[in-house]
């Protein structure tokens, strides 16, 4: 049966780790390690590279029964496979700085995600092709960001040859921040004058029950009170105060349309 499949590279215990497949319906991730490792890179300490939930990855589906994304910590004994699951990705995950791996139905571009604005963020996020990061507090529960030690970037738009080549790039950047490999032609660190933007998240935007929904805003720009930024049914969605939006899309999530996030500044040094 589909469980967890584990590969590393190096000798001895790693402290860094590369995740992919959380969701089964996000193939990126999996995609750039497999060809990271086709030709691995000369390591100078270990790292371990995880297929996490490798049964809904084979099914094709976002997960089995339950959102595995939803379930951290888990319990090795819970009723659900990804309830499982998410205790045992916790174990081999433990003590590890992580790079998780995901994609989006709602944006093309790379960006970085991180439960609080710290060291994690401010050490990796120069090493990587993003220009976004989002800071998601309140709303990590039960997800694997909501640890300190996780940062996750979304790769790209879901099931895109782009996501996966942007996979590739994001790990190499990773690995290059925390040590694992050495000078990396493929990596450009940023330059101190390209910004990264942090918005905060806040809650999400609600869906009403619906046959057609559209998006009219795009993500990461300001959409103004009173404008109509989403439609379900050809009813307007209005907004009743300023936000940015993130994640949204009109088939991204099943009762949402994304969320609302505030702009914060910059990442500092």
């Amino acid at each position: 049966m589909f469980r967890m499949r584990v590969e590393q590279l190096g000798d001895g215990r790693p402290r860094v780790a590369v995740v992919a497949a959380i969701h089964g319906d996000e193939p990126c991730g999996v995609r750039a390690m497999e060809r990271l490792l086709e030709d691995p890179p000369a390591v100078d300490r270990p790292v371990k590279f995880v297929v996490a939930n490798e049964r809904a990855l084979d099914r094709g589906v976002r997960y089995v029964d339950e959102d595995l994304n939803r379930a951290f910590p888990g319990d090795p004994d819970a009723d659900t496979h990804e309830g499982r699951l998410a205790a045992e990705l916790v174990a081999e995950i433990r003590d590890c700085t992580v790079l998780s791996l995901h994609s989006t139905r709602s944006y093309a571009e790379p960006f970085a995600l991180v439960d609080r604005v710290g060291d994690l963020a401010r050490s990796v996020c120069p090493f990587l092709s993003v220009s976004v990061l989002v800071e998601t507090g309140e709303q990590s529960h039960g997800r694997l960001i909501a640890s300190p030690d996780v940062l996750e970037v979304e790769c790209g738009l879901q099931g895109s040859d782009r996501a996966a080549d942007n996979g590739v790039e994001l790990i190499r950047g990773f690995l290059r921040a925390t040590d694992v490999v050495g000078e990396d032609p493929a990596v450009t660190p940023r330059s101190t004058t390209d910004e990264v933007v942090v918005y905060r998240l806040g809650p999400p935007v609600p869906k009403a029950a619906a046959d057609e929904y559209e998006v009219f805003a795009a993500n990461f720009e300001e959409v103004a009170a009173g404008e109509a930024f989403a439609a379900a049914d050809d009813r307007p969605v209005v907004a009743e105060e300023s936000f940015y939006p993130v994640l949204l899309s009109a088939d991204g999530y099943e009762d949402v349309f994304g969320y609302r996030a505030e702009r914060v500044g910059v990442l500092d040094g």
